[in-house]
């Protein structure tokens, strides 16, 4: 592993000096990636130092201790277990730090969450779900840009995607992506009665044009009136937008904004994400499980996450955490469960089990 580091401190070095460059700070692409891997390497050279140093520490208590005397050898032992304390701790930390990246890691996400199984109030759930990534945003001062937006007649919605931009934003969304089920009284239930219904949510990363190459003879684009409800101008003009990607059949439409010019590159960066998804799962040789694991078909029945408002619990199936602060987590306190994701995510790369 020290072996490892020490190429890893030259490379800092050389990143470090490549961020002073004009020819990097006059690119923006090169300056983005460059910052980037500034940042990737930064806590683990510094933890590196930190433990160089102990070792220091510790190897100059151990020489002090051979000839001292008898008033200093308690102090000194004192030291030397002080400083073999934190080595352990350091050492583990940067051993998590070297686990292998997420290649996302840093990249924009895109969220799509549609109401599933339970009718209007699975498109009720499906704006609460929002509302609490909307809660979670916030606290993580990331960006947060609604693209397109199907409201339903209750005022849920059967669709809404929007992009969430911030540094850790991939980090800490990857982990949401599939069916969240709800356990409540619904506001159409006039005997109160609980009802089960349920929402899906998909995670993109979103993929620059350096990423996924797109022929422009593979698309095919429809150009259409924009339907339901819009502001002056929306439902107007033929603003609304299509793309249908033809090798994959993936098919983006967008219709929010006035111009087509803007729901074209909405959509774009949609498909975009869309296709460094497949290829990402075809990678993996796994993309319609893949998906599926992710989005399934929206029954009750195949969740990652349940919602029970009765007992104010949250319950993440997929690594048995529950916690009892459910409307907390609803206003965006999502971190208890992110934080017990990634740990679960760690201890299995640890083990060579992902």
């Amino acid at each position: 592993m020290f072996e490892r580091l020490s190429g890893l401190e030259d490379e800092y070095s050389a990143v470090e000096a490549q961020l002073s460059e004009p020819e990097i700070i006059s690119d923006s692409h090169k300056l983005r990636d460059v910052s980037r891997r500034y940042r990737e390497l930064t806590p683990v050279i510094e933890t590196y130092r930190a433990i160089q140093a102990r070792r220091g520490d510790l190897q100059a208590a151990n020489e002090m201790l051979v000839g001292a005397g008898s008033d200093d050898r308690e102090m000194l032992k004192g030291e030397v277990d002080e400083a073999e304390t934190e080595l352990v701790k350091l050492e583990e930390e940067l051993r998590l730090l070297l686990l292998p990246k997420d290649p996302n890691d840093g990249k924009a996400v895109i969220v799509e969450i549609r109401g599933a199984e339970g009718g209007e109030e699975a498109n009720l759930f499906a704006r609460d779900l929002f509302e609490m990534y909307e809660g979670f945003a916030s606290r993580h001062s990331w960006k947060l840009d609604v693209l397109s937006a199907d409201v339903s007649d209750m005022g849920g919605y059967n669709s809404i995607t929007f992009s969430l931009n911030g540094d850790d934003a991939w980090s800490r969304m990857k982990f949401e992506g599939g069916p969240h089920r709800v356990q409540r009284v619904p506001a159409t239930e006039s005997q109160g009665r609980i009802h089960t219904s349920a929402a899906t949510v998909l995670v993109l990363a979103e993929a620059e044009e350096v990423d996924v190459e797109i022929d422009p003879k593979d698309l095919q684009i429809d150009i259409y009136r924009a339907s339901g409800p819009g502001g002056q101008g929306v439902n107007t003009t033929d603003s609304a937008v299509r793309i249908t990607h033809r090798p994959t059949g993936l098919m983006v439409a967008m219709q929010d904004e006035r111009s087509q010019l803007q729901n074209r590159a909405k959509a774009m960066l949609v498909l975009r994400a869309r296709l460094l998804k497949l290829r990402e799962d075809e990678a993996a040789a796994a993309a319609s499980v893949e998906r599926r694991a992710q989005v399934g078909g929206g029954s009750r029945g195949e969740k990652i996450r349940t919602y029970n408002y009765k007992e104010n619990r949250l319950t993440d199936h997929r690594i048995g955490f529950t916690i009892y602060r459910l409307q907390d987590v609803l206003l965006g306190d999502l971190d208890d469960v992110v934080d017990a994701l990634t740990t679960d995510e760690r201890a299995r790369q640890l083990a060579g089990d992902s």
